[in-house]
C-alpha cells in the first residue's frame, strides 16, 4: 500500500513538474493550477515547512548547516534557507531536500546582498548620492550575477526606508530623505536585481524593506517605535516601498518597529489591506530576524502560538529564524484559531516564486561550478563598482580650487586612520566581499601618482585617545608638497544595531585634524562614513572637504581619479547635514509653522544657540566647474487641472572644465486647505556641458504631482497659486510661479 501510495505520489509530481514550464503570455492561470495541485498533495506539516526560513552558519572550516536544520530540511519542513552561498554549499543543500524530502520541494537561497556581492559597491546612501538612476540600476544588475552565480536567488534588498535621523545607522543602506528621489532608486534597484524575468539565471528576487516606516524610528533608535499620522506616512514614508512594488518587486519584508501602537509583523492594515488589498502586490511577505517572537516583547502576544497567529492573520506568509510557525500553526489548526486555507495561500506565494526562477525545472540552476568562477569579480564588474564610486563621492569645499591635486606636485602627505585602511572601506553588510582585496587610498594613490613621493601616516586610531602618532603626521605634512586627511568611522558604527548618540568624528581624529591644518599645507579631507556627520570645524577650516562614505572595492582608485582631477565630482547630497545633534530631524521639506524664522524676533520657531540652517542642505554638492542658472520660463502663467506645465531654464558651465551638473526643481504649494512643506523636489535632470557651453533643460509636471493626502488613501489637487524653484540644491534661488485653475 505504501509503495502504490509513493507511486501515485511521484506520478502525479512528475505531471505537475513537467507542466510547469516557465510562463508564457496567458499561462499564469496553468500554472496557479499546478500549483495548487502540489498543495493538494502537501500534508499540514510540509505546508508549513514552505513558510519556514533557517540560517546557515560559518565557523573556521567554513560554511555548515545545523543538525537539526538538516532533519528538517530532509523531511521538507524547510522551505528557504538564508546565509548559504557558493555553488558547491547550495548544491548540497538542495540535494538534501530534493533527494529526501517526500515532494521534493526545492529549497529558496536568500542573503543580504545588499551593495554588492563579492565586488562591493558604494554603500546604498553613497550610490544614492549620484543621482544617477541608470547607475544605480547597473550596481544591482552587478551584484545580481555574482551573487546568482553563487546559489543565491533571493536577496533582502532594496531598503526603501525614508530616514531623516542621521542617528539611526540604518540610514546608511537607504537612499536618505526624499520620498521622490528614494522612489525612483527603490524602483531602479529592484529593476536591477530582477531584471526583465526571475527566469533568467543572472536574477534575484528582490525584497523591499522595511515595511514600514522604519526610518522614522523615535530618536533614532533601532528597533524603537513609530508613531506618525496616516497622512506623513502616505506622503513621506511609503512612496519609495510603493514604487517597489510597481517595479515588481517579488517579496517584502516587516520592519522591526511597531507603527502606531500596532507591530508591522502583526499590522493587518500594512501587509494586508495597504500592500495587497490596495497596492495590488502579489508577492509573499518574510518577516526581519525573529520578529515573530518579538511580539511577546512588543506585549501584543501572549504567548508565541499567539504570535504566530496574530502575525499570519496579519499577512506573514513566511517567518525568519524564529521557527514560531513550525511550532506553532499545527496546533493552531487543530484548535481552530487558523483556518489551513490561510496557510496554503502563503504556501502558494512561495511556490509561485520558486516557480519563476526555475526551481521546479532545474533545482541545481544556480549552483554550477563552472558559472560561478566565470561570474566573480571581472574586469568589467570591478570597472562598474570604481565608476559608481566616483559618481558617488561629494565635494563639500574647494577653496581657492585646492583641488585638484595638480600633477607637478612631488610630495603628497596621506594622513589620518582611513589611508591605508581597508576593512572599513566595505561598510556594514558587505555579503560575500573579502576586505582584503580591497583597494586602499594609499593603494589608490600611489597607482595614480607613480612618480610622486606618498608619505603615509595613521596619526590615529578611528578611535581612542592615543596621540603618539601626532608628531610624525606632522613632520609628514610639514615635508609635503600637498596633504590628504582620511578621517571617518569604522564600519561597524554605521549599520543594524549602529545609532550612535554624537555624530562628531570619533576618537581624536578633529584634533589630528587641527594640527595638520595648521601647518597651513593645501588639505584636502576625506570623510569615510555611513552617515551624515557633523564636521562643522573641518567646514570652516579644511581648504578642500570631500564626503566619500563607504565606497567598496574600488574605494582608493575612485578617491584617486576624483583627488586627482580625471574624474569631475557631481554627486549631491541625498540627505541633509546638521550643524548638531540637536538639530535633528532636520531636513529640507520642513513646515513653514506659524511663526516661521525671523533673527530679528526672539518668538520665531528657532533656536538659541545654533541657527536653523543646516551644514550642509539637502541636494548639495560642488563641482571643479561652475554652474550658472538662468532664464527660469513657464510655457503659460495658468494652467488647468489637465494641462501639462512646461519649466525651462538655462544651465551655462562658466568654469574652464568640462563637468556634469544634476539640476533640481522644487515646488511650494503656498496657500492649501492643509499645511504643506516649504519646498517638495519633484523632477531632476543630469546634465553634461563643456566650458562655456550652455543648456536649456526642460522639465514637465502634472497636476497631479502637486497634490497631497487629506485623509486616509484620499489625494486632492488643490487649484491655486504654486511657485517652482530650480537650482543645484534645494536652497535653489531662482524662482517662478504659476495659478492652477
Amino acid at each position: 500500500m505504501k509503495q502504490l501510495t509513493f507511486l501515485l505520489i511521484s506520478l502525479v509530481l512528475l505531471l505537475t513538474f513537467t507542466m510547469c514550464q516557465q510562463p508564457n503570455g496567458n499561462d499564469q492561470d496553468e500554472v496557479a493550477q499546478k500549483i495548487d495541485s502540489l498543495i493538494d498533495l502537501m500534508t499540514l506539516e510540509e505546508k508549513i515547512g514552505q513558510l519556514t526560513l533557517y540560517t546557515s552558519d560559518m565557523d573556521q572550516t567554513g560554511a555548515f548547516i545545523r543538525k537539526e536544520y538538516e532533519s528538517d530540511i530532509k523531511q521538507g519542513k524547510v522551505g528557504a534557507i538564508f546565509n548559504a552561498y557558493g555553488a558547491d554549499y547550495t548544491r548540497r543543500l538542495q540535494e538534501m531536500a530534493v533527494n529526501n524530502s517526500r515532494l521534493r520541494i526545492p529549497l529558496l537561497f536568500g542573503y543580504d546582498v545588499i551593495h554588492g556581492h563579492r565586488t562591493i559597491f558604494p554603500v546604498p546612501l553613497a550610490e544614492a548620492a549620484s543621482w544617477n538612476l541608470e547607475a544605480i540600476e547597473n550596481s544591482a544588475r552587478v551584484a545580481a550575477e555574482e551573487a546568482s552565480a553563487e546559489g543565491l536567488h533571493w536577496t533582502f534588498a532594496p531598503m526603501a526606508d525614508i530616514a531623516r535621523d542621521p542617528r539611526w545607522g540604518r540610514i546608511v543602506e537607504g537612499a536618505g530623505e526624499d520620498p521622490y528621489l528614494g522612489a525612483l532608486i527603490a524602483a531602479a534597484r529592484v529593476k536591477g536585481f530582477q531584471g526583465d524575468d526571475l527566469a533568467d539565471l543572472n536574477t534575484l528576487a528582490a525584497c523591499v524593506k522595511h515595511f514600514a516606516a522604519y526610518g522614522a524610528s523615535q530618536a533614532g533608535r533601532d528597533y524603537h517605535s513609530v508613531d506618525m499620522s496616516e497622512l506623513m506616512l502616505r506622503e513621506v514614508y511609503l512612496p519609495p516601498y510603493k514604487a517597489a512594488v510597481e517595479a515588481g518587486a517579488a517579496t517584502a519584508m516587516t520592519s522591526f518597529n511597531d507603527l502606531n501602537g500596532v507591530p508591522a509583523t502583526s499590522n493587518h492594515f500594512l501587509l494586508t489591506e495597504l500592500l495587497r488589498d490596495e497596492w495590488g502586490f502579489e508577492g509573499f511577505v518574510v518577516t526581519d530576524y525573529t520578529s515573530i517572537m518579538e511580539l511577546l516583547y512588543h506585549g501584543v502576544a501572549a504567548d508565541t502560538a499567539h504570535a504566530a497567529e496574530l502575525s499570519l492573520k496579519a499577512g506573514v506568509d513566511m517567518d525568519m529564524q524564529a521557527g514560531i510557525f513550525q511550532q506553532s500553526l499545527t496546533k493552531l489548526v487543530s484548535e481552530k484559531r487558523i483556518q489551513e486555507t490561510i496557510i496554503d495561500q502563503a504556501v502558494s506565494r512561495i511556490l509561485k516564486i520558486k516557480f519563476e526562477l526555475g526551481l521546479f525545472d532545474d533545482p541545481y540552476r544556480y549552483s554550477y561550478k563552472e558559472r560561478e568562477k566565470n561570474n566573480i569579480m571581472r574586469p568589467d564588474q570591478l570597472e562598474a563598482a570604481r565608476d559608481m564610486a566616483r559618481k558617488s563621492i561629494v565635494l563639500l569645499r574647494n577653496e581657492k580650487n585646492t583641488l585638484p591635486i595638480s600633477n607637478e606636485v612631488k610630495t603628497i602627505a596621506l594622513i589620518g586612520p582611513m589611508g591605508s585602511n581597508q576593512r572599513d572601506l566595505f561598510g556594514s553588510w558587505s555579503a560575500a566581499g573579502d576586505w582584503t582585496k580591497a583597494v586602499s587610498l594609499a593603494q589608490g594613490l600611489k597607482s595614480r601618482f607613480p612618480d610622486t613621493k606618498i608619505i603615509v601616516e595613521e596619526g590615529c586610531s578611528i578611535e581612542g585617545n592615543d596621540k603618539s602618532g601626532f608628531r610624525a603626521a606632522e613632520k609628514a605634512a610639514k615635508q609635503a608638497d600637498f596633504v590628504i586627511l582620511a578621517l571617518g568611522e569604522a564600519y561597524w558604527m554605521s549599520g543594524e544595531a549602529a545609532s550612535r548618540s554624537e555624530l562628531s568624528l570619533p576618537g581624536v581624529q578633529q584634533e589630528l585634524a587641527e594640527l595638520i591644518i595648521e601647518t597651513g599645507k593645501p588639505v584636502a579631507s576625506v570623510i569615510m562614513s555611513g552617515r551624515p556627520l557633523t564636521i562643522n570645524w573641518l567646514a570652516e577650516n579644511s581648504p578642500a572637504l570631500i564626503q566619500a562614505w563607504f565606497l567598496g572595492t574600488q574605494s582608493g582608485n575612485a578617491l584617486a581619479d576624483i583627488l586627482s582631477g580625471d574624474y569631475n565630482p557631481s554627486a549631491k547630497l541625498p540627505v541633509t547635514f546638521p550643524r548638531n545633534v540637536g538639530q535633528i530631524p532636520i531636513y529640507y521639506s520642513m513646515k513653514n509653522t506659524g511663526r516661521p524664522f525671523d533673527e530679528n524676533n526672539k518668538y520665531t520657531s528657532k533656536y538659541l544657540d545654533v541657527s536653523n540652517e543646516p551644514l550642509y542642505p539637502f541636494g548639495f554638492g560642488l563641482s571643479y566647474t561652475s554652474f550658472h542658472y538662468d532664464k527660469l520660463t513657464l510655457s503659460q502663467q495658468s494652467y488647468k487641472m489637465n494641462d501639462s506645465i512646461q519649466v525651462s531654464v538655462e544651465v551655462s558651465n562658466t568654469g574652464r572644465v568640462a563637468g556634469e551638473e544634476i539640476v533640481q526643481l522644487y515646488v511650494r504649494d503656498p496657500v492649501a486647505s492643509m499645511t504643506r512643506p516649504v519646498r517638495e523636489l519633484k523632477a531632476f535632470d543630469r546634465i553634461w556641458l563643456e566650458p562655456g557651453s550652455s543648456k536649456i533643460i526642460k522639465f514637465r509636471l502634472h497636476p497631479n504631482q502637486l497634490g497631497f493626502y487629506v485623509s486616509g488613501k484620499k489625494y486632492i489637487t488643490e487649484p491655486g497659486k504654486f511657485s517652482i524653484f530650480v537650482g543645484g540644491n534645494s536652497n535653489a534661488s531662482l524662482e517662478t510661479g504659476f495659478d492652477l485653475k
